[in-house]
């Protein structure tokens, strides 16, 4: 009937994790466990058996794992992916026809029912198991069919010997018959490094980077600060684009549409008469040059992440070869970039409704592609939500498809459903509403739904302090406490943080008006020169806040976040935990910028794999403090002029000898 086979009597449901009924992958790590559960059920009594099915995408065959019950028809089982790239995974139920029948004579058995046609269907049933198998396995089911069929073994004694036989039982279990089984639909995963999941970002405008004032830093001049970068503790080092800069409608300092010849423009007003999105800004240096700095900044242990921006300055050799590519208005000239009542007109949007799309597509993969030949890796994508999501799924898969080490991260700050759309069709990680989380219930509320639901499936959150756009209102007005509470929060609640530096470090608070986030005299429009010496600059501390999660692995994941009650809304308590619990980190955080916040911290104890009858050791990676605690209920003082925020470290009792506890 339509090519349906109606005997088909296992139902698979609620199966999870997957991501819009499977239309788009889950997001994993290498290493990580796919933990997959399911109901799985069948009418009457029968007994249902299921397995979980993997295998990578290049693969034909799948690997198997049976399920375990869960109760009330709900299974589970994992696997772990170890490869970059793509894995599917279903699920498979059948009905476990030698179970039942074991299952339901041995009930006959102890009621002393007449056995012997039972005997003769489960002979029936094992010499079918025998055919599925081979070898050993197969004779030893053929013995045990002929064995049901003995008249000897009408014996009561001996017939519950055979039937009750654990390691023949488990045997047939191996081979079912599963000629009607039910299959559920394919859901991909996908598997990237580690660097997509956990890693602190910095982002530095070369330009800005001359040893002296007054010069257009170079690509030479960051090599030689690498140090500085990395002696903080980061691992991505973010290039705004380092292209030529147009000059027609140049903007001037502080973003003032009237430049001045010595004005520098923004960098992502791209393309001038030196060429386009594959060039580099001549005062910048060469592609050599370039090469260099991403090869020098490896032996630091820093990777290079390039800014993407799909967008051209009227000088842009884009404009001239192919106008079809922007849109134009009635009087023939080029619509530039708006958001009315603002105008860009150093910028064109591309047309992605142009009837050449085909060739615009292929144009900016080569984009991407030309920059990875460079050694990039690691692509800052700017204003996605601006352009079609078909067109980043296509890209995005394209890419990963040549190399599945790339990542892009996503630079969305726009409506939820539309971030988390960029993120469905294959942004490996993404900007949040982090920066303007401010308050105990908006922190607590928004880290739980993106990491304890189902958005964790597909959203990797990357929580960036400030950028060269934001300046929030929290670090204009709060001071240098505000930079240190922000700092330990980014760090220790999410994985992967980034900050706009030296601007950040430096505690650069300056906005160029009253209910502005610009920054007055924003780097974005002329070249800045700091002492990164400065007295009060936060970089020990960032040190400090980087060495503790690169020492810590309960601070390289998101999924493990939960949150502890204090009887003070100025006080923000989680915690964060390794699988095995061997590692366990506790924050505290003062969201009070003026004044000395109090309160009674309660632990729940059991998720932090801590005894309530042994004293455990909180050790502040921090600062310098170590105190002795025990129980849930434990008291903290947090002034924000000293230090906003505790940074623990659980260490448990393990045993006492003389006069001195161990912890771990």
């Amino acid at each position: 009937m339509n090519g349906v086979e109606g005997r088909r009597r296992v139902v698979i449901e609620e199966v999870k994790p997957k991501v819009d009924c499977g239309r788009f992958p889950i997001k994993r790590t290498l290493g990580d466990k796919v933990v997959v559960e399911a109901n799985v059920f069948a009418d009457g009594h029968d007994t249902v058996a299921c397995a979980l099915l993997y295998r990578r995408e290049s693969e034909t065959l799948w690997h198997e794992v049976p399920m375990q019950p869960l109760g009330n028809d709900r299974w589970r089982a994992q696997f772990s992916v170890t490869e970059l790239g793509r894995y599917f995974y279903t699920i498979e139920g059948w009905m476990e026809s030698f179970q039942t029948w074991r299952k339901d004579l041995i009930k006959r058995l102890q009621a002393g029912q007449d056995v012997r046609v039972d005997l003769l269907i489960g002979a029936k049933l094992a010499e079918a198991a025998a055919g599925r198998a081979s070898g050993t396995d197969a004779k030893r089911l053929s013995d045990w069919g002929r064995a049901l069929r003995k008249e000897e073994n009408r014996n009561p004694t001996l017939q519950q010997e055979v039937v009750l036989d654990e390691e023949l039982a488990a045997l047939a279990a191996r081979y079912p018959d599963r000629s009607l089984s039910t299959r559920y639909q394919e859901l991909p995963v996908t598997v990237d490094r580690v660097r997509a999941r956990f890693g602190a970002w910095y982002e530095a405008f070369p330009r800005s980077w001359a040893p002296e004032a007054g010069r257009h830093g170079t690509f030479r001049d960051l090599e030689g600060r690498l140090d500085y970068i990395a002696g903080m503790g980061f691992d991505v080092l973010y290039l705004p684009p380092i292209h030529p800069i147009g000059r027609q409608f140049r903007k001037g300092k502080n973003n003032v549409t009237d430049s001045g010849s010595d004005d520098v423009g923004s960098p992502w007003a791209i393309g001038s008469d030196e060429g386009g999105h594959k060039s580099i800004h001549p005062d910048l240096g060469t592609l050599e040059d370039f090469r260099k700095l991403v090869r020098r900044a490896g032996e630091h242990g820093l990777e290079i992440a390039l800014d993407v921006a799909y967008q051209c300055s009227p000088d842009h050799p884009y404009v001239r070869e192919h106008p079809e590519w922007f849109r134009h208005r009635p009087d023939g000239t080029i619509q530039y970039a708006e958001n009315p009542p603002k105008k860009y007109q150093d910028i064109y949007p591309l047309d992605f409704e142009t009837p050449q799309w085909p060739g615009l597509w292929q144009e900016l993969k080569s984009v991407v592609l030309f920059w990875m030949d460079q050694g990039v890796r690691i692509f800052r994508v700017d204003n996605p939500h601006t352009k079609p999501l078909p067109f980043w799924e296509w890209l995005i898969r394209e890419v990963k498809d040549r190399n599945p080490e790339v990542i892009f991260l996503a630079e969305a700050f726009t409506r939820p459903k539309i971030m988390y759309g960029l993120a469905k069709v294959g942004f490996t990680q993404s900007y949040t509403y982090f920066t303007w989380r401010n308050t105990k219930s908006e922190l607590t509320e928004y880290f739980t739904e993106l990491t304890q639901s189902e958005v964790r499936e597909f959203f990797r959150p990357n929580l960036w302090l400030n950028t060269p756009d934001i300046l929030p209102e929290h670090l204009q007005h709060g001071g240098r406490p505000a930079f240190i509470t922000r700092l330990v929060l980014a760090g220790s609640l999410g994985a992967s943080y980034g900050l706009y530096g030296p601007a950040f470090e430096l505690c650069d608070n300056q906005p160029r008006e009253a209910g502005s986030e610009e920054y007055l005299n924003s780097e974005k429009y002329e070249i800045k020169h700091r002492d990164l010496n400065a007295p009060g600059s936060l970089k020990e501390l960032i040190k400090r806040l980087n060495l503790a999660r690169r020492d810590n692995p309960a601070l390289q994941s998101d999924w493990s976040l939960r949150f502890h009650s204090v009887d003070n809304d100025m006080l923000l308590c989680y915690s964060k935990s390794s699988d095995d619990l061997s590692n366990v980190i506790l924050v505290v955080v003062n969201l009070d910028f003026n004044y000395t916040q109090s309160g009674w911290v309660e632990l729940d104890l059991a998720a932090l794999g801590l005894d309530p009858d042994r004293p455990f050791q909180a050790d502040d990676l921090m600062g310098t403090g170590r105190y002795l605690w025990q129980g849930p209920r434990n008291y903290i003082e947090l002034n924000p002029h000293i230090l906003p925020a505790h940074l623990f470290r659980i260490r448990r009792r393990v045993h006492m000898e003389k006069d001195f506890d161990y912890y771990l």
